[in-house]
């Protein structure tokens, strides 16, 4: 009848509003499903805690993250540390001094990357260290929010390397119930973002060559 046809054009207007809606809720369906798997991730203690490794190696960014290398150091847990990410002029008598508890013995052991801008930076700083030192194990010591992008980049980097994590848990981050804190949210928010794109990265690469 004629007086069905404006409606059904006015029902065909509407369907691509329709199928976009529908695309972003699941797209946003996929995203939040990626960011708990995420978090569940993110380790909340230290696996083989007791486990030696040729090499330690302190991904700049807390100086919690300092204090537990030189501890895992002096304990004799590795042969040398690396801190990778200093700023120029930062040597390693500054940070033993930064750190505090560190013995000065330890100087001798500590070699300080400033090449490192960015994670990918520390993982390529780090493999070509390690292949100047011929070393095939390292205890990577960053934050626990930190650490499933810094493996991922890592593993892609020294893929023959064996990498034990060895996670620290900075004062003032809630990893456990983190959506109940704005601030630790929005760490988690902004590293699995930055997760994603180093993801997308490493894969592009793999098909690349």
């Amino acid at each position: 009848m004629p007086g069905d046809k404006p409606i059904f054009k006015e029902s065909r207007r509407w369907r691509w509003p329709q199928r976009l809606l529908l695309a972003l809720v699941l797209l946003l369906g996929f995203w939040l499903t990626g960011l708990f798997l995420f978090v569940s991730s993110m380790p909340d203690s230290v696996e083989n805690p007791e486990k030696t490794s040729d090499a330690i190696v302190v991904l700049t960014g807390g100086s919690e993250r300092l204090q537990e290398g030189f501890r895992l150091l002096a304990e004799g847990q590795a042969e040398k540390l690396l801190v990778s990410g200093v700023y120029r002029g930062v040597d390693v008598r500054a940070l033993l001094r930064l750190s505090q508890d560190a013995p000065e013995e330890l100087a001798c052991c500590i070699a300080v990357g400033y090449e490192a801008d960015d994670t990918e930076g520390n993982a390529e700083e780090t493999a070509a260290w390690m292949t100047q030192e011929g070393f095939s194990s390292l205890r990577l010591v960053t934050a626990a929010y930190h650490m499933p992008r810094s493996l991922l980049l890592f593993r892609a980097a020294m893929p023959e390397v064996e990498l034990l994590p060895h996670p620290v848990f900075p004062q003032g981050f809630r990893q456990r119930n983190w959506y109940l804190w704005p601030g630790s949210s929005a760490l988690i928010v902004t590293e699995y973002s930055k997760y994603l794109v180093a993801r997308a990265r490493v894969f592009w690469r793999g098909l690349t060559g």
